[in-house]
């Protein structure tokens, strides 16, 4: 499975974003991640949305403002990203795994290239 992510760009705090997630085959059998990388830090958990999309499953310091959703008719995810801090700016990264709603990257499978994301105070 190839995995693309798009829809990055700058904010203003306190906006919303959607950054997307378009695959090369079915998602359907997959749960889909999302990570982020800010400069000089390591990369970490975003969120998850299992199989058919029944669970999600949240950082922290996203839960409440950012929400993750699958069409795979279109195999196709998304993370709309409300309330936005200058914290939230990182390359975000969208990943597949065949585990249900992990939240460790060692526990993906596929990864996309990134979309930059930069959140101006």
């Amino acid at each position: 499975v190839q995995l693309q992510a798009s829809g990055g760009g700058l904010v203003q705090a306190g906006g919303s974003l959607s950054v997307s997630c378009a695959a090369s085959g079915s998602l359907s059998r997959y749960s889909m991640g999302w990570f982020r990388q800010a400069p000089g830090k390591e990369r970490e958990f975003v969120a998850v949305i299992s199989w058919i999309g029944l669970s999600t499953f949240y950082a922290d310091s996203v839960k409440s403002r950012f929400t993750a959703s699958r069409d795979d008719a279109k195999n196709t995810v998304y993370l709309l990203m409300n309330r936005l801090k200058p914290e939230d700016t990182a390359v975000y990264y969208c990943a597949a795994s065949i585990k249900p709603l992990p939240s460790d990257k060692g526990d993906y499978d596929y990864w996309g290239q990134g979309t930059l994301v930069t959140v101006s105070s």
